[in-house]
């Protein structure tokens, strides 16, 4: 509870839930008065507004924003999951809000009631889990997780808010299941667990993003396979470096700009030239053809 406490004490964001007091009650119990969130789970609101893949990136993004902020105030959150990621409506647009610190990580060591890695003991929600969490929690050898485990579980997330499924962590998998995925096997392509669903599962999930099932197929192709893959490498040197990292080639996708996680090659820099100044190449093809 006082890490908790301490972990919220430093941080300011738009969308990170604030806390407005904390202290002691006349008993001595500790206590801490936070900002109301009348929100609903991101996964659950996004499905609820039938929001597009596009409008589920922004989202994303302002979340990845929220996730560096703390970061850079030396917090590490351990648990983003859905259920800790609220989205409330101000002045008209869905803002996401980051919440429960509960098991937060204080990285420069100043708190020392911060929850440390524990040998035997798994900290967070399997299914969103980095390779390195848990193996810190089984082998007495293994390096203490670091921002990369929280861009591992911003990966998992994404893969989730795209497909509407984790990619490990189905219903009916043990624990045990769960943690040996995640540590052995690798991460699907959004793409390629999206042709794997089920035909009427397929429709009524683009149905919930606004698309048929071949235009989500079209939009999962490419730049969010490789941004995804790359947010959930099981070598966290492989993953991006940082959650503003993921959420500048987000936006660079979003804008039909090369990104970090695609592929290389002047075929495909001249294909992002072409999608972002469609209309002028349309018309400078006509006059070439005339």
């Amino acid at each position: 509870f006082e890490a908790e406490r301490q972990a919220l004490a430093r941080m300011s964001h738009p969308c990170i839930a604030q806390v407005y007091e904390a202290g002691d009650t006349e008993d001595g119990q500790p206590f801490f008065a936070m900002e109301h969130v009348p929100g609903e789970p991101i996964t659950d609101y996004c499905d609820r507004e039938r929001l597009s893949l596009d409008a589920r990136l922004d989202l994303f993004v302002a979340i990845c924003r929220g996730i560096h902020h703390a970061h850079q105030k030396g917090v590490l959150h351990r648990d983003i999951k859905p259920a800790n990621i609220l989205v409330a409506t101000e002045q008209g647009r869905p803002v996401p809000k980051i919440i429960d610190f509960g098991v937060a990580k204080v990285l420069d060591g100043e708190a020392s009631d911060s929850p440390a890695t524990v040998f035997g003991v798994v900290i967070g929600t399997p299914s969103y889990l980095s390779p390195e969490a848990i193996t810190a929690s089984t082998a007495s050898d293994s390096a203490d997780p670091d921002t990369r485990s929280d861009v591992y579980a911003l990966g998992v997330l994404l893969f989730e808010l795209l497909v509407g499924e984790r990619p490990f962590g189905r219903s009916g998998e043990s624990l045990l299941q769960i943690l040996r995925q995640v540590t052995e096997g690798e991460v699907p392509t959004p793409s390629a667990r999206w042709r794997a669903l089920a035909a009427a599962v397929c429709a009524e999930r683009a149905a919930l993003r606004s698309t048929s099932p071949a235009g989500a197929l079209r939009s999962l192709r490419g730049d969010l396979d490789g941004i995804t893959l790359k947010a959930t490498a099981r070598q966290r040197e492989m993953r991006y470096d940082s959650a503003a990292e993921l959420a500048n080639d987000i936006e660079r996708h979003r804008r039909f700009e090369p990104v970090l996680a695609g592929r290389p090659g002047r075929l495909y820099v001249l294909g992002k030239f072409a999608r972002r100044y469609r209309a002028a190449v349309v018309a400078t093809g006509v006059v070439i053809l005339a």
